[in-house]
């Protein structure tokens, strides 16, 4: 199973995301003429196109409109500058509840929802959405193509194995079967009969296995907490044109699990939500009543720390004060007597000596005993 060491944050539960490739040139003409249809048509309240720096073309778009009569969305596009013609979009909505899926793609009011669009092509893959995509014969094309398809989080890729060669019928896309809000976030791959082993080969590293005739929604990296493989595994697919109940119900679980945003998306909720224009005139009555509340907040704290700072100024200027007069006081009392110095063991070591020494010397000194001062004498009268 795939994993990242690169944490991205969690997609909160009331927020639709979705990344993908604009192939051509005008991708700002496109996305102004869908918004403004689906403006005047009344399908959104308001959208705005956001200058870019110094004045160059808008690389975001804001939009709002209401779900089910009462829910506000807030959504925001933002056009990333690639190499060519082609420009890959981020595209991030927030509600006001918790996102269901039947309500209406994001991707369909920005852009023209049509066949064929421009617009709709897999930001990882390049593959087109809501379309059925055979899988590349070649074999490393195939591998390299599934470790694309699990590589960035912003799709759902269904894998489809076909246990026999198929009609019209069995070509049907699965997108067209799909509740709305998913219809522009899955990819789905077709595998021919005579590739189910070069795709389980492929496969072996990320966790799943295709059964033959079944279908497998792959995992993206990282892989959603609560992912297993065999939760995801869809036995049999009858593609003779009927609702896959099975295979919806798996690609549905499968989006209702705790996602990391896709590369990028974070960065566009944060723009959504601390760099919002498109406000109504109660909203702007909101936000401006919330402006005063915080800026009478902020000056009262300053009001009450200038208080507490000119309380402290006068304690301070106290304490000092009565250190000055404590000072004062004991500068006029008279001096006191020199204390003794406390005696040194090294001098009274040297008199000790100095002592000895004079003994010595009145020893030396001393006259001889008689005994020896008149044996001479009586030497003499002999």
């Amino acid at each position: 199973m795939p994993s990242s060491s690169r944490t991205r944050p969690m997609t909160p539960p009331t927020v639709w995301s979705a990344r993908g490739r604009h192939r051509g040139p005008a991708a700002r003409d496109h996305l102004l003429t869908a918004l403004t249809r689906h403006d005047v048509s009344g399908a959104l309240d308001d959208f705005r196109e956001r200058p870019g720096p110094d004045g160059s073309d808008a690389t975001a778009f804001e939009a709002r409109w209401r779900v089910t009569g009462q829910v506000v969305v807030r959504a925001r596009l933002e056009l990333e500058e690639s190499s060519g013609d082609a420009r890959t979009w981020t595209l991030v909505a927030e509600a006001d509840a918790p996102w269901d899926p039947r309500w209406p793609s994001p991707a369909a009011l920005f852009w023209a929802d049509e066949d064929d669009a421009s617009w709709a092509h897999d930001a990882a893959t390049g593959l087109p959405l809501g379309t059925v995509n055979l899988l590349p014969t070649d074999d490393k094309a195939v591998r390299r193509l599934l470790r694309d398809a699990v590589r960035d989080g912003g799709s759902i890729h269904v894998l489809v194995h076909e246990a026999m060669t198929t009609d019209e019928r069995g070509r049907t896309p699965l997108a067209a079967m799909l509740p709305p809000g998913l219809r522009h976030r899955v990819v789905e791959h077709r595998a021919v009969p005579s590739q189910l082993r070069v795709v389980n080969y492929a496969l072996r590293d990320l966790g799943p296995e295709l059964p033959r005739g079944g279908a497998v929604v792959l995992p993206g990296t990282p892989a959603p907490s609560g992912y297993d493989p065999d939760d995801f595994t869809v036995r049999t697919v009858f593609l003779d044109g009927t609702e896959p109940a099975e295979l919806i119900h798996a690609v549905t679980r499968y989006a209702a699990l705790p996602h990391t945003l896709p590369a990028g998306a974070d960065a566009t909720l944060t723009a959504l939500r601390e760099d919002w224009t498109l406000l109504t005139v109660e909203e702007e009555l909101r936000r401006e009543r919330e402006l005063v509340r915080m800026y009478a907040e902020a000056l009262d704290a300053m009001t009450k720390s200038r208080d507490l700072y000119r309380e402290a100024a006068e304690e301070a200027h106290a304490a000092l004060a009565a250190f000055r007069e404590s000072a004062d006081a004991v500068a006029a009392l008279p001096p006191a007597p020199p204390a003794d110095p406390a005696p040194n063991p090294l001098q009274q070591l040297t008199r000790t000596f100095d002592r000895l020494k004079a003994s010595a010397r009145v020893r030396k000194q001393a006259p001889a005993p008689e005994d020896t001062v008149e044996r001479p004498r009586e030497n003499a009268d002999r």
